[in-house]
């Protein structure tokens, strides 16, 4: 049985580390997760400052029950250790999970993974810092089954579309659409992840949705990755927050037939009984392990 910690991604908030006002508004909303952003967000003459902005609001700030992330810079860059170094020592406990970005191999992930076991050990923390994993490089999908099973740290892989796009040379419209293409260009894409994310144990979720004014798209799009078995979204804008939550939230009345179902088979079972019939319904172990994780997030919510 895994070890990790159950948390929910319903929804990823991202912040810019920079903007102080951004990261308390972040504070304060209705995401499960916020990641706290030294990446692509932060100019590189603001990342140590940002730095300072996010110890500041990681040790300060009332973040409820939420998630709180820190994204730091590639390992092709100087930014890597300090992000991890200096965040650690100024929040310790106060962080939950750093997110990776362009990750390609497992090396990688084994890179952070053994950095922060000698920083934890360095200042003596009880709590073990999780990792995230973005997949946005040819090379990442290519090495995304040994990833996702690369280290007991690792939580979450997250299928970043934007980078991948410029990987894969996918064209991409000045206006950010995706050229002509009969269906879901991504599909492949988020399938393999989702796949490599079941089979190590880990949670899958999609990326960002660029156009914040089109909430349509949104939901379409998080609908698609839901499907497929992706556990949550990202959000770039605060908007897109009640979007995510209204597709990746489970339906009440679905959540309570379930439970119905599941403590009529576990009666049953406890009878000697393999399938039963409940309310026209035929109920085996298959079709209680199929509404399993909806039953599992619907707990970690509160439903």
């Amino acid at each position: 049985m895994s070890t990790r910690p159950q948390r929910l991604r319903r929804v990823q908030l991202a912040v810019p580390g920079s903007s102080e006002k951004m990261i308390r508004k972040a504070a304060a909303s209705d995401a499960d997760h916020v990641f706290l952003d030294l990446e692509d967000a932060v100019a590189p003459s603001q990342k140590a400052a940002a730095r300072k902005n996010i110890i500041e609001a990681l040790n300060t700030l009332d973040w409820g029950r939420k998630t709180r992330c820190v994204r730091i810079n590639d390992l092709s860059t100087k930014y890597t250790y300090r992000d991890i170094l200096e965040v650690v020592e100024g929040a310790r406990e106060n962080i939950d999970t750093f997110m990776m970005t362009k990750v390609k191999t497992p090396s990688d992930i084994l890179f952070a993974d053994t950095l922060l076991s000698q920083i934890e050990q360095d200042l003596g923390l009880t709590k073990s810092i999780g990792l995230e994993a973005l997949i946005e490089e040819v090379e990442g999908l290519q090495n995304v089954e040994a990833i996702a099973k690369s280290s007991p740290r690792l939580e979450a892989l997250i299928f970043g579309m934007g980078d991948f796009s410029a990987s894969m040379g996918v064209l991409i419209t000045p206006d950010g659409k995706v050229g002509p293409y009969p269906g879901d260009v991504w599909h492949y894409s988020r399938f393999r992840m989702v796949m490599a994310c079941r089979a190590a144990g880990i949670d899958a979720v999609d990326g960002p949705y660029a156009d914040f004014r089109d909430p349509a798209g949104y939901t379409e799009e998080a609908s698609r990755s839901l499907t497929l078995g992706c556990v949550g979204k990202w959000a770039i804008h605060p908007a897109q927050i009640e979007w995510a939550l209204s597709v990746f939230t489970p339906d009440k009345d679905q959540v309570a037939r379930a439970r119905k179902l599941a403590a009529a088979y576990k009666d049953a079972e406890a009878q000697g009984l393999g399938a039963i019939q409940v309310d026209g319904t035929m109920v085996d172990v298959a079709s209680i392990r199929m509404f399993s994780a909806m039953l599992k997030k619907a707990d970690l919510i509160g439903m």
